[in-house]
């Protein structure tokens, strides 16, 4: 079969009004033939399933991760709240001072450079 005329079969194929079998059987008589081997028809629906594995895997993978993620911030969180406590315990004050980390002899430069005097 010449191209210009599997090319005439093609497109005369996506008229709405045009048979299918026509074209099928223009095929068969130039000695085309679509027999598919056995199990043809299982293979590709295991690999059209084994696909849609894949995708709910990476799902169940990222869903995954968020929740170890957001229990490593929140421990992460908690040690570093105990941190601060056990600074400030061994300081001996909760004030502003000991929780910006910042000493008496601190202040008035600090202040000056946020007023600009």
């Amino acid at each position: 079969m010449k191209p210009s005329e599997l090319k005439r079969l093609i497109i005369g194929s996506l008229d709405e009004n045009a048979d299918p079998q026509l074209a099928a059987r223009k095929l068969e008589e130039e000695g085309v033939s679509f027999d598919f081997s056995k199990g043809f028809i299982d293979k590709v629906i295991d690999r059209v399933a084994s696909g849609a594995d894949t995708v709910s895997r990476e799902i169940e993978f990222s869903r995954s991760m968020r929740i170890v993620f957001n229990r490593i911030a929140l421990t992460g969180v908690a040690a570093i709240v105990l941190l601060l406590i056990s600074i400030f315990m061994g300081e001996g004050s909760f004030s502003l001072n000991s929780f910006l980390g910042l000493g008496d002899t601190y202040d008035e430069g600090i202040i000056c450079l946020l007023t600009g005097n």
